[in-house]
């Protein structure tokens, strides 16, 4: 325990000092509520609505942390610790290689954590943003993503033979997904072809999962959505451990 604490304590500030998930994980959320908020207000989402466009958009914006540390900062930060050979170092030594992965794994879902909580005080404070459903089905729900999102983040990082490969692959699953799964561009404006190529991204499918649980949706809507994204995180998590490469 002391060495994940020593280990947590030194990775959170490096990772803070770099200011990439400080901007894109903390920052780029609440300017994304910000915007909807002052274009949208509090109208309703479409005509006879009983919740605005705002709460429909919730569960998407609070995604973005999630898929800024698990698309993009977990297989740049994996793979650049493996061709500095710090993987391989820590094999030596009494300490795990494997916990520096639990601890960067816990560092992204801090900063998941604190968008989420900041991302909702910044809706209900300035847009008197309400929440219809159940917080223990959203958060429930939340996990299930973000653990979908880190299983692909660690299977890319863990397999890819460079970290320039690893940032292009990161860079083609976060970009496309950032813009069009909903989490920038709000799904519901997107012309029924865009919508289409949205629908195969799984950012996509954890995005209406968590807005049918904070409009307090019938599961029965996103029965197909609960079923991918799990499938996602267990294929991509079992792929990763059998193949994980740590030199």
């Amino acid at each position: 325990m002391k060495a994940f604490k020593a280990l947590f304590i030194s990775e959170l500030k490096l990772s803070l000092r770099g200011l990439d998930m400080f901007i894109f994980a903390i920052c780029m959320p609440i300017i994304v509520v910000v915007i909807l908020g002052a274009v949208f207000g509090n109208h309703p989402a479409f005509e006879g609505a009983n919740y605005s466009f705002l709460e429909q958009s919730f569960g998407a914006v609070a995604t973005i942390a999630i898929c800024a540390g698990g698309v993009m900062g977990l297989p740049l930060v994996v793979s650049d610790y493996r061709s500095k050979k710090i993987l391989k170092r820590f094999q030596v030594t009494p300490v795990r290689p494997s916990l520096i992965l639990a601890v960067q794994v816990v560092i992204y879902t801090l900063y998941s954590i604190v968008s989420l909580i900041l991302v909702y005080l910044t809706a209900a404070i300035l847009f008197d943003f309400q929440f219809h459903g159940s917080w223990v089905v959203f958060l429930g729900a939340y996990f299930m993503v973000m653990l979908s999102m880190f299983s692909i983040g660690l299977l890319v990082g863990g397999i890819a033979p460079n970290v320039k490969i690893a940032g292009a692959v990161a860079s083609l699953l976060y970009f496309p997904m950032l813009i069009f799964s909903g989490a920038t561009l709000p799904y519901e404006v997107m012309p029924a072809s865009l919508q289409k190529f949205a629908n195969v991204m799984p950012l996509t499918q954890g995005i209406k999962l968590l807005k049918a649980a904070v409009l307090d949706l019938p599961i029965e809507s996103v029965f197909f959505s609960v079923i991918l994204i799990s499938l996602i995180g267990i294929v991509c998590s079992v792929v990763a451990v059998k193949f994980f490469k740590w030199e």
